[in-house]
């Protein structure tokens, strides 16, 4: 598809250099384009319609990249990757390998700063506006938050290290919504914020009128100041950045482009920290994502129909509170992604959206559970890494018996390196009192969801965002669930020489490595892990089962350093078991980024071809 206007920009100069006049049918177009392929390669639609004018407007006020453009998240930069000369990689969007679905610094010189996590921009901003001002730089640093980032708590320790006279302009983007409705009391504050157009002019121009008169007009000037809060607490309603010391513009129309520039335009060159506030539509120019963001924010094409893990978990939640008025749900804004905007519904006064603040929800969950409540906090994984300390303090120091529902474990392929939840089961994995549970299918989740509401320790519960997969199930719980916390698919009293040990959603693909070894004629058993902490259970197994000889090749979906295998391997050792081999297949390393477009499972080691080799020309 061509686009007259659109198809003449590969950079920012390019853009600077279109007449003025076409900047809303050039947004016009940027629209078309998104729909056009957003929906088809999947990716965050509604955030990216809602910032077309500011994001053009950004490339024609600000000299990117000798000015630092900085996107909190990452998932609103799709019209910033178009203007600066990645369109032409959108049909790799969110592919292993392809162009990623957030600011990536090794993919564009006008990515400064890389993000998949939210509420980080500020603090990285204002770095770099630091590091500017030390080395005598005249550059500007933006940085473009939207208000759901703003109950992250980074956001406000960063704007309490922030100096009025730094080239720093933050670009608070308020739409209503992160991925939910925003929760919490600021986000009701920017709602209601409001500041007088007249009054800022007024200030301006009679503050410039002042300056020019001789002898007086300074001392007239201060005299005038004295008196200014006063002035503005009798007419004008405080504003918040203004009481901290910044120069503060809005809010304004965001999906005006003329008012956007001219905002930017104005906090240029006023040369401080200045805060623009934008309000601009979630879903803008796309009628169904305009009345429901958060089914846009992020779309994926067309699901199967089945029952995601977190949709089974949201359903035997409810089965578990209808019988126990102490079971609470916390999420920080995650409701909709973990399944809990149901609970709400439900159980109103028992749901707790803290926003974006992990932290918080750990420790809140902790106070609700020292207080006689049963918590479930649902959090991804990734999300999860932020709150370690509120784990091995709050919760499992004074062993608490926090749920921890931990969703979007494993690889993510889509989101990339900022997604992938490969960190949780090694670093949970060395806190005293937790154990950590990882089913396979719908049925061990429920197994495990109903053990979780009788124990008096903290547990952690994961899964991946994905459905059961029904070869797995066919496999391993042919003849149903039973209390062990294992399943293995041999006979244990004559266990073959090559076994597979593993858990969690690579399951499938060390289930597809055995038959290709099947039709070629070697055996081999599978141990599918459930309860990978305590470790006792599947250390006792394995010295059971081994002899001398016996070849294990524990698979793993988790980096290698610290996790469950190699654990097991040296609780094995510990154990005295001798005289087998044990590998580890897991993520060595590394981050598992790609730089070209891949099955990123291979990429990683973890492909079934791959996982088959280790058992070949033994």
């Amino acid at each position: 598809m061509s686009y007259e206007i659109l198809d003449k920009i590969s950079s920012p100069s390019d853009l600077k250099a279109i007449d003025g006049k076409n900047m809303e049918p050039l947004c016009d177009e940027i629209r078309d384009f998104l729909l056009d392929n957003v929906k088809r390669t999947g990716g965050h639609l509604a955030s990216n319609l809602g910032v077309v004018e500011l994001s053009v407007a950004l490339h024609r006020v600000f000299d990117s990249p000798r000015d630092h453009i900085i996107f909190d998240v990452g998932h609103q930069s799709y019209v910033h990757k178009m203007l600066t000369g990645r369109r032409d990689k959108f049909d790799t969007l969110r592919h292993a390998g392809g162009l990623s679905g957030f600011t990536v610094m090794r993919e564009s010189e006008h990515d400064p700063f890389g993000a998949g996590h939210s509420s980080t921009s500020i603090s990285a901003a204002l770095g770099f506006a630091e590091a500017d001002a030390l080395s005598g730089s005249d550059s500007y640093t933006v940085c473009v938050i939207g208000d759901g980032a703003y109950t992250g708590g980074m956001v406000h320790e960063a704007i309490n290290n922030c100096r009025p006279d730094l080239k720093l302009v933050i670009v608070l983007n308020e739409n209503g919504m992160s991925i939910s409705h925003n929760k919490g009391a600021f986000a009701a504050y920017l709602s209601r914020v409001r500041a007088s157009k007249g009054y800022i002019k007024a200030k301006r121009r009679t503050g410039s009128f002042l300056d020019k008169l001789p002898l007086i007009g300074r001392p007239i000037k201060w005299l005038l100041s004295l008196g200014k809060n006063i002035v503005k607490l009798l007419f004008f309603r405080p504003n918040y950045f203004e009481e901290l010391g910044f120069y503060y513009i809005g809010p304004i129309d965001g999906n005006d482009y003329d008012k956007v520039e001219r905002a930017l335009e104005h906090a240029k060159s006023l040369e401080k920290c200045v805060f623009v506030h934008l309000k601009t539509t979630k879903g803008k120019g796309f009628e169904d994502a305009e009345r429901a963001p958060e089914v846009y924010h992020s779309v994926s094409g067309v699901g199967d129909g089945k029952k995601t893990y977190h949709e089974i978990f949201a359903d035997k939640l409810l089965s578990l509170a209808d019988k126990d008025e102490k079971i609470v749900a916390i999420t920080p804004a995650m409701g909709i992604g973990t399944g809990l905007d149901r609970f709400e519904e439900s159980y109103p006064d028992r749901y707790f959206d803290v926003g974006i603040a992990e932290e918080h929800a750990l420790t809140f969950s902790a106070g609700l559970a020292a207080n006689g409540y049963k918590p479930y906090a649902a959090i991804y994984s990734t999300f999860l890494q932020r709150g370690y300390d509120n784990i091995v303090h709050d919760i499992a120091l004074q062993n608490l018996p926090v749920r921890l529902i931990i969703d979007r474990a494993g690889i993510a392929p889509s989101d990339g390196a900022t997604h992938h939840g490969i960190f949780d089961v090694a670093f949970l994995s060395h806190i005293p009192t937790l154990e950590i549970v990882s089913p396979a299918s719908n049925a061990a989740l429920i197994k495990y969801l109903d053990y979780s509401h009788t124990v008096n320790h903290p547990i952690a519960v994961r899964y991946p965002n994905s459905h059961e997969d029904e070869a797995v199930v066919n496999h391993f719980y042919a003849d149903g669930i039973d209390g062990d916390s294992y399943v293995c698919d041999f006979d244990t009293e004559n266990a073959p020489d090559r076994i597979f040990v593993t858990y969690g959603q690579i399951s499938s693909r060390v289930l597809e490595a055995k038959k290709k070894l099947q039709d070629e004629g070697v055996s081999v058993g599978i141990v599918l892990v459930e309860r990978i902490k305590p470790y006792d259970d599947t250390v006792k197994l394995l010295a059971k089962i081994c002899h001398e000889g016996t070849h294990v090749v524990y698979v793993e979906e988790g980096i290698k350093n610290g996790g469950a295998a190699m654990i097991t391997r040296s609780r094995l050792s510990e154990a005295g078991v001798s005289g087998i081999r044990f590998d580890v297949v897991a993520i060595d390393d590394n981050f598992v980024i790609p730089d070209t477009l891949c099955d990123i499972y291979d990429y990683a080691g973890l492909s079934s071809e791959r996982l088959a080799n280790y058992f070949r020309n033994l």
